[in-house]
Parts: C-alpha cells; structure tokens; sequence
C-alpha cells in the first residue's frame, strides 16, 4: 500500500501588504527545520508573494526539493454556504458575494481537491511509491482540504482556523479514506512566534 504524505502550511505572518515579515521568515525556516528529516519530494505554493516566501525560506532546509507554483493554492473562498448552513455569527462575513463569485471559488476548491487530495500517482514503469509533498498555502485552503479528509459537509470549513506557519499533515492511501495525523500544529514554533494569524481571544 502507497502512501500520499500532505504537509500542509499556512504562509508565514505577513504585513498589511501581504508580504512576509521578518517573523514571518523566522516561522518558514523553523517549519523547514522541522521538516529537514523528511524525503521531501517538492514543495507546492500559492501564487501570492506571502506564500512563495515561505515556500522558499522552508526550503532552504530541505534536501534540493524543487520548489513551484500551484495555482490551485491561491487564497479564496472555497464555499459559500446557504443561508441555513451559516452559523450566526459567519452571516455577515459572506455579505457581497455573488452566485458567480461563490461558484468561482468551489470550482477552484474542487480543483485543489482533485489535485492534491489522494494517493500516489502510477509512475511511467506501473508502480507507485510513496511520496512527501509540502503545500504552503492559506488557511481556508488548509481547513478546505481538512474538512475533505474528514467528510464533513462543505460549511464545515468555517471554525477550522490555521496559525501561521503551523503543520497539518493528511496521508492518503490507496484503497482507504484519508487520514488527519495532525492539525494546526506548533511544537517547532517558540511561544513568541506561535498562535499569530489568529484572533487574540483564541489563543491559548
């Protein structure tokens, strides 16, 4: 049995620009330490300059991963749920888009899903290997491919919150549903560079 390994990121701590910060660049290279022991096979980013600095910056540690572009990682909306499916307090956050915005976005979603979510290619000679994939990417992406490797319904993204430059791990195997080994973790991270991208009140 072949085994898709998923180490999924969010982007490091960026400014108001979207560009990463100095703190941002120290969380992408501890991530990549963090990483350094694996058979790295590439390393995947959005096409935003927030994320293809980490991607860069945690690979510096890794043993001459490729690095590329995934446009399929771009940060969006990857469901807008019906009025029904929105808790209360979401209800507002979704003011604004419109049924070509919301289809746009779960087209890319699915899209990513199709791409990254499940096992190993067969190779040219007809056998599969197991493979280690790095996604830097953003945090509805990471809660999007979550709630898939859960089988939760599609509004169960919402809640599902990614610290910046924290891990998630997903493997995929053949034949079998996907595994969540990890979520949102940040044991690499010291208690200064953890819990940022998240909301004051939820950090612990």
């Amino acid at each position: 049995m072949t085994t898709r390994h998923l180490y999924l990121a969010r982007h490091g701590a960026a400014d108001a620009f979207g560009n990463l910060t100095d703190i941002g660049r120290r969380q992408a290279g501890l991530l990549g330490e963090r990483l350094a022991g694996l058979p790295v096979d590439a390393v995947w980013h959005s096409p935003l300059p927030r994320a293809a600095a980490s991607a860069h910056e945690l690979a510096r540690h890794l043993r001459n991963a490729p690095v590329a572009e995934a446009a399929e990682l771009i940060d969006h909306v990857p469901y807008v749920p019906q009025a029904a499916e929105t808790p209360p307090s979401w209800a507002g956050f979704f003011d604004g888009y419109d049924d070509a915005e919301a289809a746009s976005g779960h087209k890319l979603a699915e899209a990513l899903v199709a791409r990254f979510a499940k096992s190993p290619d067969t190779t040219a000679a007809g056998t599969r290997r197991d493979t280690h994939e790095v996604l830097v990417t953003h945090a509805y992406q990471v809660a999007w491919l979550v709630r898939h490797a859960l089988d939760a319904p599609p509004s169960r993204w919402l809640g599902l919150n990614s610290a910046n430059a924290a891990l998630t791990v997903i493997d995929y195997r053949t034949g079998l549903p996907p595994t969540l080994v990890m979520f949102n973790d940040m044991s690499h991270l010291p208690a200064d560079l953890r819990w940022t991208g998240f909301p004051d009140g939820m950090r612990a």
